[in-house]
């Protein structure tokens, strides 16, 4: 295999250029859900082939529990630096499983203490309406199962929005704001971003995609509120008004007023200036594969090749493991 083995590892360099050929030419929701496929696909293969390498590396150490045949001269001459990278590998895998634990852990715990904070409000409507001057609004997915919440009715997504917010928008506006944040609630936009985001932490050339899934979900969320409202212009206007009045994240946690990084929110910081000139373009369009030699042919079929190349080396490293099983089954035979 020789420096084939590190495939999985270097494959996530496309993501970035695959991101922008994405943002561009693609239906956001077509975009945003590639993108999330593509980064989950990379991902897995990026940690599976970090777990290979830890065992190839490290079978024979002393103390170690691991059949020795994992670690036959035959397999470790199919690794470059095998001793090295085995070793290396170790840290590596450790740091990403533990940041997949911190994300998840944080995520559920932001949750829960949300809807902690909204049930004192004495009512279970899907729009929160927080007395606060400062403006912010953002999708709350329902409270996770079996946290502080487990003895109550599952409640449903909710959509937090502060008197600020309100107060700085036209009721056409307003329509506009809560048909957006009542999109990313139906498409489960937090998922997506909760995905990328665990992504991120199994491999950092992979950050770029997590970028580009927060902005076209927030373009898909765009679209579904011009089309619920029937006027593009006014959802361009609502997204342009709410970030101007939206200050800048601070290093407060309380829920409403800065939200979690894997929730979606109307004026998250980011590249509002191109909403609105997308808005205030044609409607992209949302179903059928492009022509071949337009740009967004070329998007698509560039997402389409990764996502295939991925799911090769996914294989190849199946069948990694197979080989490890069949020398443990000749060693004790």
């Amino acid at each position: 295999m020789g420096v084939f083995v590190y495939l999985p590892l270097v494959l996530p360099l496309t993501a970035l250029p695959v991101a922008r050929l994405a943002e561009q030419h693609l239906h956001p929701r077509t975009a945003a859900r590639l993108l999330t496929a593509v980064a989950a696909i990379l991902a897995v293969c990026s940690t599976v082939c970090l777990a290979l390498l830890v065992v190839v590396g490290t079978a024979q150490l002393p103390g170690n529990p691991l059949p020795d045949s994992w670690s036959d001269p035959e397999v470790r001459a199919a690794v470059p630096y095998d001793e090295v990278t085995g070793k290396v590998s170790i840290g590596a895998l450790a740091a990403v499983l533990t940041a997949w634990a911190g994300v998840l852990l944080r995520h559920r715990r932001y949750r829960a203490k949300a809807h902690r904070a909204l049930s004192g409000l004495g009512t279970d409507s899907e729009v929160a309406v927080l007395r606060d001057d400062e403006p912010y609004a953002y999708a709350l997915p329902s409270a996770p199962r079996g946290g502080a919440l487990s003895g109550a009715p599952r409640r449903p997504g909710r959509i937090l929005v502060s008197t600020g917010m309100l107060a700085a928008l036209t009721d056409a506006e307003r329509h506009a704001l809560l048909a957006h944040e009542r999109a990313h609630l139906v498409a489960r936009h937090h998922r997506l971003l909760l995905a990328v985001q665990l992504a991120g932490c199994a491999n950092p050339l992979l950050r770029p995609l997590r970028e580009a899934v927060t902005y076209c979900t927030e373009r898909w969320a765009d679209e579904e509120a011009a089309a619920a409202t029937g006027d593009r212009r006014t959802t361009a206007r609502a997204v342009a008004k709410a970030a101007l009045v939206t200050p800048r994240p601070s290093s407060r946690a309380r829920p409403g007023r800065t939200a979690f990084p894997g929730l979606p929110a109307f004026a998250a910081t980011g590249p509002v200036p191109r909403r609105v000139a997308a808005l205030l373009g044609p409607l992209p369009p949302a179903n059928g594969w492009p022509p071949a030699l337009t740009g967004a042919g070329i998007a698509t079929a560039t997402l389409v090749a990764a996502a295939g190349t991925a799911a090769s080396t996914f294989s190849a490293l199946n069948a990694s493991v197979a080989l490890f099983c069949v020398l443990e089954a000749a060693s004790l035979g």
